[in-house]
């Protein structure tokens, strides 16, 4: 069987878009390579991300683009226009591994869809991302033959928002990258010493856009400052789009000295911050899967999350979980944690066995599954 795999989101430069779509890809190649010797990939990649970069064995070809196709402008018209045309007589399946695939493909295609966030939050994204997305992933879906879920909630949008047949969509669940595990005590307090640190903090991890709910997250936080005022709020992540409300609510609630913006936090290090974290929040409003909350709990870190969306299928009794739209919740959840260590060590122990739960091993295999179910249809 000859595979192409769309992986032109997979990035190698410091910014939002090394997140989780890039992870996913970089996962799903690195795992499916350990599996399987006897099927051919062409792995198509944008410019500059070669053969030596993925380090993958030779029945994976990796042909990167002559374009910065990582940029959505340049990526549409390869994915519809140039994508359809090399297909042709080389290979016997297509995936897309965000949502959308060739609409003239001249094979069998799979699609991976992390969230369908375009069509419940349309105004989170830029004009142009959702006509495109909301359009094409339409189309995509009702042609794919078999379509990869990031979760059982991804799954049901999928069903009840595009009317896919469920007998067409498999879950490929998310998992935890190897290196998220805890640190050993004195790697962590060399990291407290290089950036200055605290010993306790709350921490966020996550692209600043507006469906993170950064502003409730500020919110809640000024109010956990009124009884816990030496506990600090440290924000990491690049910023994506549309987010100048969040420095704007800042101001508002007077909170520059108690709120800090690390940027984007190199793969390296983000598990020594998770680990040396008093507890981790992340209150998104709609997640496809949620990748952060379970690199935190691998790390040994108490989370705090929403309980929206896919949000409770990863944490599970594992994290406590609010009303993402309650900052008043947000803030008791984030002091009890602060206050009470007992509860701190149940939240790890919890954390550690449900990030557990979790593999990349067992998402390629389903995807290679998936793979053979889509060319015999």
């Amino acid at each position: 069987m000859r595979i192409a795999v769309n992986a032109h989101l997979l990035a190698h430069t410091r910014s939002f878009r090394r997140a989780g779509v890039s992870h996913y890809i970089e996962q799903v190649l690195l795992h499916l390579a350990q599996i399987d010797r006897a099927n051919h990939y062409t792995v198509y990649t944008t410019r500059g991300l070669d053969q030596a970069a993925l380090g993958l064995p030779a029945n994976f070809v990796v042909k990167p683009s002559r374009l910065p196709t990582i940029n959505p402008r340049v990526r549409i018209p390869w994915e519809q226009g140039i994508a359809p045309l090399i297909l042709r007589g080389t290979a016997d399946l297509y995936h897309g591994c965000l949502n959308v695939a060739p609409l003239l493909s001249p094979v069998p295609t799979v699609i991976t869809i992390h969230d369908l966030a375009f069509i419940r939050f349309p105004q989170t994204f830029r004009a142009y991302n959702r006509i495109y997305l909301d359009l094409a992933t339409r189309l995509s879906a009702r042609r794919a033959s078999r379509i990869l879920a990031v979760s059982e909630h991804t799954k049901r949008e999928v069903v009840g928002l595009l009317g896919i047949p469920s007998e067409r969509v498999i879950v490929t669940p998310n998992a935890a990258r190897s290196h998220f595990h805890p640190p050993a005590p004195a790697a962590i307090e060399q990291l407290r010493a290089r950036h200055g640190l605290p010993e306790r903090f709350v921490l966020y991890v996550g692209t600043l856009e507006p469906r993170k709910n950064l502003t409730t997250l500020l919110e809640a936080f000024a109010l956990v400052s009124q009884s816990v005022p030496d506990v600090p709020l440290l924000i990491g992540g690049g910023k994506g789009w549309m987010y100048e409300p969040i420095f704007a609510r800042l101001e508002q609630l007077n909170l520059r000295d108690r709120v800090k913006f690390a940027g984007y936090i190199p793969e390296e290090e983000l598990p020594l911050w998770y680990a040396a974290a008093t507890v981790f929040v992340f209150p998104s409003i709609y997640e496809g899967f949620g990748m952060p909350p379970l690199e935190a709990m691998a790390c040994g870190t108490p989370v705090i999350t929403s309980n929206t969306s896919s949000l409770p299928e990863v944490v599970g009794d594992a994290g406590l979980m609010v009303a993402p739209t309650d900052p008043i919740a947000l803030a008791e959840a984030i002091r009890r944690v602060l206050v009470d260590a007992d509860l701190r060590a149940e939240l790890r122990q919890r954390g550690l066995a449900r990030a557990r739960r979790f593999s990349w091993a067992d998402t390629a295999a389903k995807t290679l599954a998936a793979y053979r179910e889509a060319v015999a249809v």
